[in-house]
């Protein structure tokens, strides 16, 4: 049960990390960052996409607002892979903080995929 606690508690701050940079990166619209939008036809989106970022992530920390931050997240990175399939790009960039996201989460509350069990 520790194992479990050090290495979920691990996980969470490698992921958020990831993607708080991340979204800052995009929010003060670091020029590296920036151009990997604009193949997307989105460098003015930057700012608004480094925000949201950023606060689904925010959103994820915190235990009482995780399941929407998880959902949230969720969201951003598959709305993310779609944009980079649909314009010939790697699936692999939003995948991998995806994969983390819900290896997480499961880690941190297993009820989010299986649901809870029944009272008798």
């Amino acid at each position: 049960m520790k194992t479990k606690k050090y290495l979920a508690t691990t996980l969470l701050i490698l992921t958020t990390v990831m993607v708080i940079l991340s979204g800052l990166m995009k929010a003060i619209q670091l020029p590296w960052s920036v151009n990997g939008l604009v193949k997307f036809n989105l460098p003015h989106a930057a700012t608004a996409l480094g925000l949201m970022e950023m606060t689904f992530a925010f959103l994820f920390i915190f235990p009482k607002t995780m399941r929407i931050g998880f959902i949230l997240l969720s969201c951003y990175f598959a709305g993310a892979m779609a944009t980079e399939l649909s314009h010939d790009g790697s699936m692999l960039n939003p995948a991998i903080p995806l994969s983390l996201i819900w290896i997480t989460a499961f880690l941190r509350d297993k009820y989010i995929f299986i649901g809870a069990p029944k009272s008798v």
